[in-house]
């Protein structure tokens, strides 16, 4: 199981019709959309809780694949596991005092939790551990197209408590987008998977991670979340951890646009978009790899 020593850019689409891809709680869960523009976000910390729900569920049990943050985790728990699985003993809010006691329960937290792992985690609570940066980083998704919210009023035959039972219904609402193709770019920087403070990323777990992206959304429905599909995942694995070219200029060689629809006319499927990647264009030392 090699460590990851190898700079990778990706690109990913997903698309939602008839839900709510992430509520925003501060605005009654609408779907999230910058004012600006009206094009729909999606916060990089969704994608990475449904990236680590599809490993909780397809690793359940595996050593190495534990998640750290999930619902009702208690951290300090967590953290303590690190130490009774060192023979150390935790000082309140101190990391052990010697570096190489200090290194041991942090290597143990990267070693034991993916997303630790993955993406990093700072661990500097009571029973300290530490904190990592991880080599993959997401961006927010954003839609291509600007989207529409639409807020439908729902109703419910059943009441809660007795005294509402002559009621005829109680009332409610539901927020989500028509339809709304999503675009996402990730970053793997190998210089925090290896060496002596990286986190020990491996070509193993990024094949895991490749997977999650595919498959995460069929782990993940809801009544809430409607219809959401993995649609299009490429990426660029350069030859050096440096990198052999910018990261913005191979990310733009992909590109999402209407397949000859009329402009005027709501997009409502992904038959309505082309994603084009001009492969023609990747320079050398650069392999790109088509995984959706």
């Amino acid at each position: 199981m090699s460590v990851l020593n190898n700079r990778i850019e990706f690109v990913f689409h997903f698309d939602v019709t008839n839900g709510n891809p992430n509520g925003d709680p501060d605005a009654g869960n609408m779907p999230r959309v910058d004012p600006l523009t009206q094009k729909g976000l999606v916060t990089d910390v969704c994608l990475k809780r449904k990236i680590r729900n599809y490993v909780a569920i397809t690793k359940d049990g595996v050593p190495g694949y534990d998640i750290y943050v999930r619902e009702k985790a208690i951290l300090n728990n967590q953290h303590a596991r690190a130490y009774e699985a060192s023979g150390l003993k935790s000082v309140s809010n101190k990391l052990p005092s010697k570096e190489e006691d200090a290194r041991a329960v942090t290597t143990w937290m990267c070693k034991t939790f993916f997303d630790v792992r993955a993406f990093g985690a700072v661990m500097t609570t009571e029973v300290n551990c530490g904190q990592v940066r991880g080599p993959v980083q997401l961006t927010f998704a954003q839609s291509v197209d600007p989207i529409q919210t639409l807020n439908l009023s729902i109703t419910r035959m059943a009441v809660t408590n007795e005294k509402d039972a002559e009621k005829e219904r109680t009332m409610g609402d539901k927020n989500i987008v028509p339809y709304g193709l999503y675009r996402c770019h990730g970053f793997l920087a190998p210089h925090f998977a290896g060496g002596a403070k990286g986190t020990g990323f491996s070509e193993d777990d990024l094949e895991l991670l490749w997977q999650a992206l595919a498959n995460m959304f069929d782990f993940d429905r809801s009544a809430a979340r409607g219809d959401m599909v993995a649609r299009s995942l490429i990426a660029f694995r350069h030859d050096s951890p440096l990198g052999n070219a910018p990261a913005h200029k191979l990310l733009e060689l992909v590109r999402a646009r209407r397949a000859g629809a009329d402009p005027d006319v709501p997009p409502r499927s992904f038959a309505d978009y082309v994603v084009e990647f001009d492969k023609t264009q990747v320079p050398a030392g650069v392999t790109p790899l088509v995984l959706i």
